[in-house]
């Protein structure tokens, strides 16, 4: 056993015996309070268990090994992101969830040392947090080339002008720094060079957090989608992140990891779904017989646990894969991951929906924000169908540089007289008199 595997396996214990002591049984008062207190509030029980994790020296856990000393490899920390997925409570609670880790990742390896200085530290420290503006209302978001913002040099300053949508956190009242994607050079001839990726403060003028938007009626929970119109707002222009045009850059380093992190949560929460599905099945008996007993049921419960053992074999081996050759090196095994796991997840939970009856349809069995998140998932940071587009233009450049001879894999279709002569030499079936009968 390595040193590395001793520290992860060490770690995936105490976060194990942390969530078992700290943060299932703080679930009903967390979803309450998100109910009463709404998207705008902070919730005390987040507030009360961060210093917890701390002190138990479960903090930060995402790190990574490239840009910390004790930081975590992909693979490595796959295991502490799968065990932490299991709750929407969790991730907050030990400084690990999003959109916090793209944006700390972002700032950590495209910012200055003033711009770590001012918004990282704080970050890192747990004492404010952060929104991620890039997706519009207007614009087809699964095309980010469209998108209609603009942030304009002027002097010393950006005046930056857009409306936001699916902000993550911009109504959280710890929110303090915004990651606003927008046009920087509208005319560029490379549309991937248009864009800029800046910070702008909220509380910056002009800066207008307009509604808490809901994800299938569930507010502020699974996150803080919100709705933010950006109106001549002024940064100074120390503020723009790695410089001007290097926007889709910017995404890429920072998507990268964060859909790897969507994906591992995604298996511990389908992990969850499929044990209370198992507790379900030998709980009730309808029509006499139990539900663990019925074929349906049986082969629901098999799938699931196929479709996980698949979901965490691709995603352990894209985080291998973003290990050794990096994110864009990696990038077709990070889409495969990214259709797969919340699809995955997505049917694991409609099976628990079904073996629930009705009360799977509510949030007493916790399945319907569960849902949610799932269902959320095959939209964020890219829609499955722009993944399997990617994934089918990447297959399809794989075998153009590859000799067919050598693999057997020839598409290519027999000319005329090649047919005649495989016919003659008898290589090619011929019908005869008894055989056309």
């Amino acid at each position: 056993m390595t040193r590395k595997t001793a520290r992860v396996d060490e770690l995936a214990q105490r976060l194990a015996d942390f969530m078992a002591e700290h943060v299932y049984p703080n679930e009903r008062r967390y979803y309450l309070e998100a109910e009463r207190l709404g998207p705008w509030a902070v919730y005390p029980v987040i507030e009360e268990l961060k210093p917890l994790a701390r002190e138990a020296g479960l903090w930060n856990l995402w790190l990574p090994a490239s840009e910390s000393e004790n930081g975590l490899t992909n693979r490595e920390y796959a295991p502490l992101c799968e065990i932490m997925g299991r709750s929407a409570l969790a991730p907050e609670i030990f400084n690990c969830a999003a959109p916090d880790t793209g944006n700390m990742e972002t700032i950590l390896r495209y910012g200055t040392t003033e711009q770590r200085q001012q918004w990282l530290e704080p970050l890192l420290a747990g004492q404010i947090r952060s929104a991620f503006a890039m997706t519009e209302p207007e614009e087809a978001s699964s095309d980010a080339t469209q998108i209609g913002s603009s942030i304009v040099r002027d002097g010393d300053e950006y005046v930056v002008n857009g409306r936001k949508w699916y902000t993550t956190g911009a109504t959280d009242p710890r929110c303090q720094i915004i990651i606003f994607m927008g046009k920087s050079d509208p005319d560029n001839a490379n549309p991937h060079q248009r864009q800029s990726m800046i910070l702008v403060p909220k509380n910056a003028p002009g800066v207008e957090v307009l509604r808490s938007l809901p994800v299938l009626g569930f507010y502020g929970v699974p996150d803080r989608a919100s709705e933010v119109l950006f109106s001549d707002v002024r940064v100074p222009a120390s503020n723009m992140l790695l410089g001007e045009g290097r926007g889709f850059e910017i995404a890429q380093g920072r998507l990268g990891p964060g859909r790897i992190h969507h994906c591992m949560r995604l298996i511990g929460l389908a992990e969850r779904v499929l044990e209370r599905m198992c507790r379900r099945a030998e709980l009730r008996a309808p029509f006499g017989r139990p539900l663990s007993e019925q074929t349906v049921t049986l082969e629901r419960i098999a799938e699931s646990r196929i479709l996980i053992e698949q979901a965490r074999l691709l995603t352990l081996n894209a985080a291998e894969m973003m290990d050794a050759v990096g994110n864009k090196g990696a990038k077709q095994h990070i889409a495969m991951i990214k259709v797969a796991a919340p699809r995955m997840a997505q049917t694991i939970i409609d099976w628990a929906m079904q073996a629930f009856g009705g009360g799977g349809t509510g949030n007493d069995h916790f399945l319907a924000s569960a849902f949610g998140t799932a269902r959320l998932l095959r939209l964020a940071d890219g829609p499955d169908e722009v993944h399997r587009n990617q994934i089918g233009r990447l297959e399809l450049r794989k075998y153009r540089d590859v000799d067919p001879a050598r693999t057997g894999g020839g598409a290519e279709v027999l000319a005329l007289d090649e047919s005649r002569r495989l016919a003659a030499e008898g290589l090619w079936p011929r019908p005869t008199d008894e055989g056309a009968r």
